[in-house]
């Protein structure tokens, strides 16, 4: 869940109702309320909304706020500019790993924000512009449903970049959305689905032009909102059940893949901006 598009995440900053905490790439989450629809847009445009730890932080707030708040009916996750949904996750918090177990604690700590998502007990929707990878194409899974605009571009090309893995529960929720065939196929190859591909894999639950995004959200949030509280949450929560059932233990395959030399090696090349060196050991 940990790949920058770009490279740009800094994880600088920390922002709690309205105080700044982006840095040079913009305040970090904003949120909004109109009528039954809290809106909680990722606002790093310049870093194309890549995810700081505060964002994540910020983003689990959000949560217990839709929760909490009984005029809330549906949550809206957005992207800031029109470049990307979200980017991916700060990768300079890796520089500072030693051993596998670092591994562990940064997807257990992930997971959970993530998991919180998923948990909210009123409708999520993912609408989305342009980059949605790494830990943007997580968030936009834990949704309940997406709509894309066809800028949308999602993939997790971990393989190419840094040479780390995911959580189990990371691994269920991409199964669970896009069959063990397509998630092989992101994974393995590194390639971006196009919104078009989403779509038909099911993974987008339906399409709308540029111009038409923000509409075409507001609409389904609205429709949304008026409809019965628990039987949403009835379904919403019966599907996450079934979903984390059973899940394995992963903690060999994260310490094997966050203590490698390969993700060593690959972090620094990273942030030298050349190319990693895969080694398998």
């Amino acid at each position: 869940m940990s790949d920058d598009a770009d490279g740009s995440g800094d994880g600088t900053g920390r922002r709690r109702d309205g105080a700044d905490a982006g840095g040079d790439g913009g305040p970090g989450l904003l949120v909004s309320q109109r009528g039954g629809v809290l809106t909680a847009t990722f606002d790093r445009p310049a870093r194309r909304n890549a995810m700081t730890w505060a964002m994540y932080e910020e983003l689990a707030d959000v949560c217990e706020r839709a929760d909490a708040d009984d005029d809330v009916r549906a949550l809206l996750l957005t992207g800031a500019g029109d470049t990307a949904f979200v980017a991916g996750s700060d990768i300079g918090q890796f520089a500072g790993f030693t051993d596998g177990a670092d591994g562990v604690d940064y997807e257990r700590r992930l997971g959970a924000i993530i998991d919180r998502l998923a948990a909210v007990q009123v409708p999520t929707l993912a609408a989305v512009r342009g980059y949605c990878v790494g830990g943007g194409l997580i968030i936009a899974a834990s949704c309940d449903l997406r709509i894309a605009a066809p800028s949308a571009r999602f993939g997790v090309p971990i393989a190419r970049t840094l040479g780390n893995c995911l959580g189990m529960s990371t691994y269920a929720l991409l199964v669970d959305h896009l069959g063990p065939g397509r998630t092989l196929d992101l994974l393995l190859t590194a390639r971006m689905l196009t919104a078009d591909e989403a779509h038909a894999a099911g993974f987008v639950t339906r399409l709308a032009a540029d111009e038409d995004l923000d509409a075409e959200a507001a609409a389904l949030t609205d429709r949304l909102a008026e409809h019965s509280p628990l039987s949403m949450w009835a379904a919403k929560e019966s599907v996450r059940r079934l979903r984390r059932a059973n899940l394995p233990e992963d903690r060999d395959i994260l310490e094997r893949a966050y203590g490698s030399e390969d993700f060593r090696n690959a972090v620094a090349a990273f942030g030298a901006k050349t190319a990693p060196t895969w080694r398998g050991r």
